[in-house]
C-alpha cells in the first residue's frame, strides 16, 4: 500500500522564480547554492526549460527524476520517482508557498517511514529561496 508524507514551505521568492531553479535553464545552479544536499543534474530528455523535459538530480538520497510535464507551477515525479512539488502564490502577500508530496511503499513494517526526505526537501527550499531573495 503507497504511503504519503507531505511538507510546506514559506518562501520570500515568487513561484515562477523558484521553480525555475528545478525546471528552468537555471537548473545546473543548484549544486552550487545547496551543495552539500545537491550533486547535480543532467537532462536525460527534451530542451533544458522546455515542457516535457526529463531532468534527473543527484542528490545525498539517491536520484530523483522530474518532468516539466504542462509549465504550470509543479513539477511531477516520473515513473516510480518518490516526489513532487507544487508552489503557489501567498493568499494577499509577498511570496509563496512550495508544498512537497512524497509518496512509497514500504517494504515491510520494519523499515522506517522516509521522513528524512521532508527535511530535505525544507532544507533545499530555504538554501534555494534564500539565494533567490538576495538576488
Amino acid at each position: 500500500m503507497a504511503r504519503i508524507l507531505e511538507t510546506t514551505v514559506e518562501l520570500k521568492s515568487s513561484p515562477g522564480k523558484f521553480l525555475d531553479m528545478f525546471v528552468g535553464k537555471q537548473q545546473f545552479e543548484v549544486s552550487s547554492i545547496c551543495p552539500s544536499y545537491i550533486q547535480g543534474c543532467e537532462l536525460r530528455e527534451g530542451e533544458m526549460g522546455q515542457v516535457g523535459s526529463i531532468v534527473v538530480w543527484r542528490y545525498v538520497h539517491g536520484e530523483w527524476g522530474g518532468k516539466n510535464d504542462n509549465g504550470d507551477n509543479r513539477l511531477n515525479r516520473s515513473g516510480e520517482q518518490p516526489g513532487d512539488v507544487q508552489v503557489t502564490s501567498k493568499e494577499g502577500g509577498v511570496g509563496s508557498v512550495a508544498h512537497w508530496h512524497f509518496q512509497y511503499v514500504k517494504i515491510n513494517e520494519k523499515v522506517a517511514d522516509p521522513e528524512s526526505l521532508l527535511q530535505f526537501a525544507v532544507e533545499v527550499s530555504k538554501e534555494i529561496d534564500a539565494h533567490l531573495f538576495s538576488w
